[in-house]
């Protein structure tokens, strides 16, 4: 059996912002989005029409989840009943209210990973020591990204149409190259420091796929790794991509057999941060009936103290 390649063998020689935006930068990408930036995003706005990304949490079907991470619960804490039985509050005036608990994984539903949620080797984002996650993470927590926001100029990429499906399939990839093929059929250009969303129609099959289906050997559609394409993320200054899968790109890179390589060069080594399980279908239909791609995106994770991620919901205003 030969022996697995390691992931730094595969990334050697990848290219690293570390240190670009100073040696405690923690956003990293994030930087790219200046004033200027956002003005453009806004100047995207035509309609006015508002579309919310976020999915739904603590569906009794259950919520699309990454394979051994425990379901939100949401348990009630008081409502109606116990004002009834006499086991509610009593507020001055007579007013009655419901309350009600969650639990759930920081990264259970639509959310943003923070930059030191994966690393390989010794070092997190930015070169901070791997020790620096003990007991939470002390460096590049989502913490900081939640302080700065995310807005921008935004292009959805929407690769299952372009392909003429509803859903790409299980393990299928596509490339940048792909990307711009697609963007040159939509009629819409990617232009540099855009947030990219890209839409394959995953999460939104969760919804019509039984759970054993969905989950069969997990394996989800997304970019593949190349070299080319690592450098076309540095070059085109992407800070955030955005998509409707768990993990952001195809779970096992097919040529090496890595697991989810572009975390890595991405996320860890550029600093560009991954936002996943959005649910894009409802955007990308209005996209194809009025033909605008491109619009004003915005988003605010919550601000968990030396979180790995949190949950967000996703505004788009085209």
């Amino acid at each position: 059996m030969a022996e697995q390649l390691h992931i730094s063998e595969l990334l050697k020689g990848s290219p690293k912002n570390w240190g670009k935006w100073g040696d405690d930068d923690e956003v990293g990408g994030l930087n790219y989005l200046t004033p200027e930036v956002i003005l453009k995003g806004a100047a995207s706005i035509r309609s006015g029409k508002v579309f919310t990304l976020g999915v739904p949490i603590g569906l009794p079907g259950g919520d699309p989840i990454w394979p051994g991470r425990p379901l939100a619960q949401r348990f009630q804490v008081r409502d109606r009943s116990d004002f009834l039985n006499g086991n509610g509050i009593d507020y001055a005036g007579g007013m009655e209210d419901s309350d009600d608990h969650i639990s759930m994984p920081l990264q259970g539903s639509t959310q943003y990973d923070a930059l030191g949620h994966v690393w390989y080797g010794d070092h997190i984002w930015n070169g901070f020591p791997a020790e620096t996650t003990t007991g939470g993470l002390k460096k590049a927590s989502i913490l900081p990204i939640a302080e700065k926001g995310i807005a921008g100029r935004a292009v959805l990429i929407d690769m299952a149409r372009h392909r003429g499906k509803q859903v790409l399939g299980r393990g299928e990839t596509f490339t940048h190259e792909d990307l711009l093929a697609a963007a040159a059929a939509q009629g819409v250009t990617i232009q540099k420091r855009d947030i990219l969303l890209i839409r394959t129609g995953w999460i939104g099959s969760f919804y019509y796929t039984p759970a054993e289906e969905f989950y069969r050997d997990f394996l989800e559609p997304g970019l593949t790794y190349t070299p080319e394409l690592i450098q076309w993320f540095q070059d085109m200054e992407i800070p955030n991509l955005c998509t409707d899968t768990i993990a952001n790109e195809v779970t096992v890179e097919p040529g090496s057999g890595v697991v989810l390589p572009l975390h890595s060069a991405l996320m860890r080594n550029l600093g560009v941060t991954l936002a996943e399980i959005l649910l894009l279908d409802k955007l990308a239909d209005d996209c194809a009936a009025d033909g605008q791609w491109d619009f004003f995106y915005a988003a605010g994770p919550l601000k968990v103290y030396r979180g790995t991620g949190a949950p967000v919901n996703p505004v788009v205003i085209k």
